[in-house]
């Protein structure tokens, strides 16, 4: 749907806009969008991870500074679109990476270096919790990184005062309260079925393990934000958070902020899944799938962590610390090569030449693994990148290629296979991330690697600002009086495409079936070249 000028110049004049910030591994991503909830400006700032000290982190300086590139980008599109710049916004809403461990004392200093999910470090602190609890605690859950400073004996234990998210920092510097939307707050802590809280018995079996190893005055339900569902008040825009997004100043405080929320909960919100038996996938630096169950179910934990919608609804949710950053490097590495041809191409002209005739690609004798970091879903400490293939076998751009996106579906194969088994219902998945701008390449193999109905939307490559933008839209709707449910909200924006659905293909059912047999069985591989390649 396309906004009238006239419809975007009002919303910017009357400052009825609603912005959605995403820090995600390697961009940060503002969205502006209308009163329908349509994108009417967009920006963006790149970034990376760092390892410092053996752990993946990113310091504040590149938070604050990254943030304010992403707004100035927006900005500037505003201008170049409608001829002004924001200068009231109705409601902001920040993403980020879920997981991982940012640690306040009292003061609000930062007491060690952010540690991103991307960390490997805390299996000993997630073997002991899912013991305790009794339930699936993942290595990167911000609790599991709490309990292993306490196995470790870390001095800055003992001078906590708040943990919390990337998205719940920033939130916080906007001028948010302390609070989180479920789908983030379930990657700190498990809740209780209601979704609007935590666990009550779960925390109180978290401190007798902690006082068991040393922390015996730590209470986590003190440092962990609290719990806010989707459309609930969590603040206004201060002075100081319109001076840190807008270095000219221009941009007004009193915006609303809405829950701030992981980036697997603004992937469902902009994908529409959002019911029982639907669930979208995020593949980017990571891959991640959320299944929206019926029920928690009962039994021995999933291999799969239980998380929660924007609106507390029960969601599985398969987490791959590994998606298509290697598809990247190769991209880069292809790019160049067109570069010393005399060759200009833009980066989505590369993906497009790359992965364009990828979905006929032989890979019979070929593998890959894009193994940057650790992958906990096959008990992966440490990873290396590798492309293994028979002697003899042809090597073709297409081949490779399906080889690599084969490759970076692999664990999220494992992880879904373990869901279907235990009978969670699964009808259709809504796939986004940049990788599915290239059209009839990994959206049909996603689908046959998944044997399940996989849809795309035009909004696939930017879906997870967006959806922040929504859950902004739905705050603002909420404080004039709208009461409706967010998936009944949302059957009202103009802005979301129902896009195309792809079925599974018998044919490449089958061939993706065989490839992950030898992938599985080449694991070893894998295994050892840590070893080898320290």
């Amino acid at each position: 749907m396309q906004t009238e000028p006239t419809t975007a110049l009002d919303a910017l004049r009357d400052g009825t806009t609603s912005l959605g910030i995403e820090l995600g591994s390697t961009r940060i991503k503002a969205v502006l969008v209308d009163d329908d909830g349509t994108p009417i400006a967009s920006g963006n700032a790149a970034w990376e991870n760092e390892l410092r000290d053996g752990f993946w982190t990113y310091s504040l300086d590149a938070v604050h500074e990254g943030l304010q590139r992403a707004y100035a980008s927006l900005a500037d599109d505003c201008e170049r679109q409608w001829g002004a710049r924001p200068q009231r916004i109705g409601a902001i809403g920040v993403s980020g990476m879920m997981h991982g461990y940012l640690a306040f004392d009292a003061d609000g200093s930062l007491l060690v270096p952010f540690r991103t999910w991307r960390n490997a470090t805390t299996a000993r602190a997630a073997e002991l919790l899912t013991a305790e609890l009794g339930v699936r605690m993942p290595l990167r859950w911000s609790a599991s990184h709490l309990l292993q400073a306490v196995l470790d004996d870390e001095e800055h234990v003992g001078r906590l005062a708040a943990i919390t998210t990337l998205a719940g920092y920033v939130h916080r510097l906007l001028g948010g309260a302390p609070v989180l939307g479920p789908d983030d707050a379930s990657g700190m802590f498990p809740l209780a079925p209601s979704g609007t809280e935590y666990d009550a018995e779960l925390l109180a079996a978290f401190d007798a393990l902690a006082a068991r190893h040393g922390a015996e005055g730590l209470r986590i339900a003190d440092l962990l934000p609290q719990v806010r569902t989707a459309g609930d008040d969590a603040g206004s825009l201060s002075d100081a958070g319109a001076r840190l997004l807008d270095a000219t100043g221009a941009l007004q405080a009193g915006a609303a902020l809405c829950p701030p929320e992981g980036d697997a909960g603004t992937g469902m919100v902009a994908t529409g899944a959002l019911a029982p038996g639907t669930g979208n996938v995020s593949v980017g630096t990571s891959i991640f799938a959320m299944i929206v169950l019926d029920a928690v179910p009962t039994g021995e934990p999933l291999d799969a962590d239980i998380v929660a919608t924007p609106g507390g609804k029960p969601s599985a949710m398969v987490h791959c610390d590994n998606g298509t950053a290697e598809l990247g490097a190769w991209a880069g590495l292809f790019g160049q090569f067109a570069a010393a041809a005399g060759v200009t191409l833009a980066p989505d002209e590369v993906f497009a030449a790359m992965l364009g005739g990828s979905a006929g690609g032989s890979v019979d004798e070929l593998v890959a693994y894009g193994f940057i970091s650790g992958e906990h879903a096959i008990h992966l400490p440490q990873g290396r990148p590798l492309v293994a293939r028979r002697a003899g076998a042809d090597l073709t751009l297409a081949g490779f290629a399906k080889a690599q996106l084969l490759g970076a579906f692999g664990a999220l194969r494992l992880g879904m296979q373990q869901l279907t088994d235990t009978g969670v219902r699964l009808d259709e998945l809504v796939a986004h991330g940049g990788v599915f701008r290239t059209p009839g390449a990994a959206q049909p193999l996603l689908a046959a690697t998944l044997d399940t109905p996989v849809r795309v939307t035009p909004s696939a490559g930017e879906g997870g600002a967006w959806g922040m933008a929504l859950l902004a839209r739905y705050r603002l709707d909420r404080i004039r009086g709208d009461e409706r449910a967010l998936e009944d909200w949302l059957l009202d924006r103009g802005g979301i495409d129902p896009g195309t659905v792809e079925q599974p293909d018998a044919r490449l059912v089958e061939e993706c079936a065989a490839y992950h047999e030898r992938w599985q069985a080449a694991l070893p591989l894998a295994r050892l070249a840590p070893d080898v390649l320290a």
